[in-house]
């Protein structure tokens, strides 16, 4: 049996910006997306913490650096610059692997700049 539990999650983000004419996804800057664990097209479950919309969608790497959360496609009608976000991403674990669970979280501040979580001992 198979189990499924947060991998990564990048915790208050902002969206930096919508483009409504794109086929759909998320771009999330590189760095954090490797921080976070979550991989190029992977899906991801994104919170609006601002008006409370909830989106499924995949992953793709903005370039490194940029501090990027760029809502793209449809969704854009339900995200806007600035919108504070939680960014979810998860994985199917064993009942054995779950005890050593430990995912990676990423806090943002206002510039996207983050800080990862300590994890817990």
């Amino acid at each position: 049996m198979f189990v499924k539990a947060l991998k990564g999650k990048i915790h208050r983000g902002r969206v930096t910006q919508t483009k409504i004419d794109y086929p759909g996804s998320i771009g999330i800057d590189e760095n954090m997306m490797k921080a976070a664990g979550i991989l190029p097209y992977e899906e991801v479950l994104v919170a609006n913490v601002t008006n409370g919309e909830r989106l499924e969608t995949y992953a793709i790497p903005a370039p490194a650096g940029s501090k990027d959360i760029i809502i793209l496609g449809a969704a854009a009608r339900h995200f806007s610059p600035q919108d504070i976000v939680i960014i979810m991403n998860f994985g199917y674990f064993t009942p054995e692997e779950m005890g050593q669970l430990k995912p990676n979280v990423l806090v943002c501040d206002e510039k996207n700049d983050f800080t990862m979580l300590e994890k817990k001992a």
